[in-house]
């Protein structure tokens, strides 16, 4: 079937809006009409080759749409569902055996590789191969094909347009307080960097009753979001030592830190922003060479310690219905971090998303 989709076709360009080919769905696989997708920076840090996926290449991994075909064999979802689209995992190895796909140990196959396991793709323009398939979904288009594996069906009556950035962003914050550093009624967090995934992570720690909440960030009007969203307190890195104030504020330092930026500095701010026996859990999406010097003796002899989260942690099947009950009851209003754009101003929307004028950039496909 004809498709319109927007090609990355080189580092640092605008992606173009063209019309390409999308195969039939194969044994597994599911054809998704989509709704809206949302922009991550995960997708910026994709087409500037942080990580070197192969172009040309539909980016897009927040999906939200409706199941218009089903491949052979798929039983969790039929036509006419509503459903998100997740990353995707292999299934068989041992994360996935002991329900962590978030681990998967061919994580970056399943989702950067820009081909199915067996090397084809499904998308192409005439003769030319379109890499495809990325986060198992590729949806900066009208229509994706994902996999039974990174669908995850939701109820009918959610406002599914806006629900796709639960595939991942809001995920990875959320689940990163919930899931993964399991915070607590009464526990304290610092939370470095107010992207959409720093703020998903402080209306997390709202949620499940931390008593206190440090956003850090540079830029105020993010800091007035964090503050409306659920922060105890603000800090700009311009302004103060931010390590120094959160031992004011706190006494001994944090229980918790969430670095989200995936800069070196930031993240050595955020180690030794913490308590005794505190842990960081870190996020950001940093390049492949990049490398982090923390203080031995700091985190050896007070039991700190410092951890990578992918994802939140989260089974997306159990976690982003839990998330979109929240958001039904007032709990979790994630729709604050939210603007909308049209199909065809996606090379804005994405522009506005790197120069920090748009929190959580959604678009909206005809």
């Amino acid at each position: 079937m004809k498709v319109n989709a927007a090609v990355t076709r080189a580092k640092h360009a605008p992606m173009s809006l063209e019309v390409l080919d999308l195969a039939e769905p194969r044994d597994g696989e599911i054809l998704v009409r989509v709704v809206a997708t949302g922009v991550c920076h995960t997708d910026i840090a994709m087409r500037d080759q942080t990580y070197p996926v192969p172009q040309p290449i539909v980016l897009g991994h927040e999906g939200a749409g409706v199941v218009e075909k089903v491949g052979r064999g798929v039983t969790k979802v039929a036509v006419g569902d509503h459903v998100v689209m997740s990353y995707n995992s292999c299934g068989h190895c041992d994360s996935c055996n002991e329900h962590a796909p978030n681990y998967c140990h061919d994580f970056f196959g399943h989702n950067f590789a820009g081909v199915r396991p067996d090397g084809t793709s499904a998308l192409s323009k005439g003769t030319e191969v379109i890499h495809g398939n990325f986060f198992g979904q590729s949806s900066f288009a009208n229509f994706a094909l994902c996999h039974e594996r990174n669908v995850v069906k939701v109820s009918k009556d959610a406002p599914l347009e806006l629900l796709g950035p639960l595939a991942c962003g809001i995920q990875t914050g959320a689940g990163a307080v919930i899931n993964a550093l399991k915070v607590g009624p009464g526990r304290t967090i610092a939370v470095f960097g107010a992207g959409s995934v720093g703020l998903s992570a402080v209306m997390a720690a709202r949620v499940v009753g931390a008593i206190t909440i440090i956003a850090v960030d540079v830029v105020p009007e993010r800091l007035t979001m964090a503050k409306t969203l659920g922060a105890t307190h603000t800090l700009n890195p311009k302004d103060v030592d931010v390590v120094a104030e959160i031992m004011k504020i706190t006494g001994t330092g944090v229980d918790f830190s969430f670095e989200s930026t995936g800069i070196p500095a930031v993240i050595r701010n955020a180690m030794e922003s913490l308590a005794p026996r505190g842990t960081c859990g870190i996020v950001g999406a940093a390049s492949l060479d990049t490398e982090i010097t923390l203080n031995a003796m700091h985190l050896m002899t007070a039991g700190r310690s410092i951890r990578g989260i992918v994802e939140g942690d989260s089974t997306p099947d159990v976690f982003i219905p839990q998330l979109i009950e929240l958001h039904r009851q007032g709990r979790f209003p994630f729709d604050k971090l939210v603007s909308f754009y049209p199909y065809e101003k996606i090379n804005q929307a994405v522009e506005d998303a790197e120069t920090g004028k748009a929190i959580k950039p959604i678009i909206r496909m005809a």
